[in-house]
């Protein structure tokens, strides 16, 4: 089977490609970018989503906006590029990796200063290439080791989608999923449809048919109830920012998950690359949560189910205290409470 590749990079003709995520399952649509403008708002429009993948994305905005600029002085670059960064900054808020990114971005702009603008220019590509080419091998790392925390026979629930199409490549949480359905130890993913956008019953669920890995579509509802049947082993998650203490900010509806686990005492994982890990944040309660339109929640697409004057409150992630977190899966090992010491010392070994 062919990998799934949500990110492209065209070195010939410039262009960022994204497999268009906001239309699967029906159509599987690649579509081509050469304006940081545009790379912006297909971030915004969930054309690409999951941390890993928006800030490999971001990079490459960043790259384009790089090569849009005519000029020949150097300054006159570093202006068009720290103005595309600003506003691919202003995309999405909880994603730490957006900003990770494009700090690297940063600093090899100005790294490369005096240099000519080809010059730059192509310090920049080769950052935004090595960003993406570190998310797929961190995405495997993970893989690898998050195996080692898999049952034989496992029936694993996961929560929205942090595979292939929220990375690189290959997946934080479904990596996990993937290296240990190759090593035999997956009997089934319970896949939560996450509402209201529904990534995965769209995305997650996509991957697994895609592969052949056995894998079931429940309503976020019912995974309360699986649980207490006794039919899942172990749940495992992705991440957008996991603040100092180990506190998780993951897609909305994982609270309630880790609650659940938590009270039937199931492991609760998190994988998460290293860039997803903000030191800077105490806890959660300073992560900034994004509220998204009214429209994701009152219907889907064409079809509308609530009316339309009713209120609407519609937070796109909510924050899993670390006191709920069993273990968090990086690629530089796995890290266990009290998670504190732990991250600190893993970013600080790397």
């Amino acid at each position: 089977m062919k990998a799934i590749q949500p990110i492209r990079w065209d070195p010939d003709a410039k262009q960022l490609i994204l497999l268009d995520q906001s239309l699967l399952p029906a159509e599987e649509v690649y579509r081509g970018y050469s304006e940081s403008g545009e790379v912006a708002e297909a971030i915004r429009s969930l054309v690409v989503r999951g941390a890993p993948a928006i800030g490999c994305t971001a990079a490459f905005g960043v790259v384009l906006a790089a090569y849009r600029y005519t000029g020949s002085e150097a300054a006159g670059l570093g202006a068009v590029v720290a103005e595309a960064m600003d506003d691919l900054a202003g995309t999405r808020p909880t994603a730490v990796n957006l900003f990770w990114a494009l700090d690297r971005m940063g600093r090899t702009l100005a790294g490369s200063a005096g240099q000519s603008c080809g010059a730059i220019r192509s310090e920049l590509e080769r950052e935004a290439l090595a960003i993406y080419r570190d998310d797929l091998a961190a995405c495997r790392e993970m893989g690898d080791l998050g195996a080692g925390l898999v049952p034989e026979s496992a029936k694993i629930l996961t929560h929205c989608n942090a595979g292939a199409l929220a990375t690189a490549g290959y997946g934080t949480a479904l990596g996990v999923v993937r290296s240990a359905f190759s090593r035999g130890k997956v009997s089934m993913v319970w896949v939560d449809e996450t509402r209201p956008v529904l990534q995965g019953a769209r995305l997650t669920a996509w991957e697994m048919v895609r592969e052949g890995i056995p894998a079931t579509l429940i309503t976020d509802s019912m995974a309360g109830a699986l649980m207490a049947a006794g039919d899942v082993d172990l749940v495992v998650v992705g991440a957008d920012r996991i603040a100092a203490n180990g506190d998780v900010a993951n897609k909305i509806g994982t609270y309630s998950i880790a609650v659940l686990a938590h009270h039937h005492g199931i492991p609760f994982v998190v994988a998460a690359p290293i860039s997803t890990v903000d030191l800077s944040l105490v806890s959660g309660g300073s992560i900034p949560i994004e509220e998204r339109e009214r429209d994701e929640v009152i219907g889907f697409r064409s079809e509308v189910w609530a009316p339309e004057q009713v209120r609407v409150y519609n937070p796109a992630f909510d924050v899993t205290p670390a006191e709920l977190v069993t273990a968090i899966v990086t690629e530089r090992g796995i890290v266990r409470p009290p998670f504190g010491p732990a991250l600190s010392e893993i970013l600080r070994t790397g």
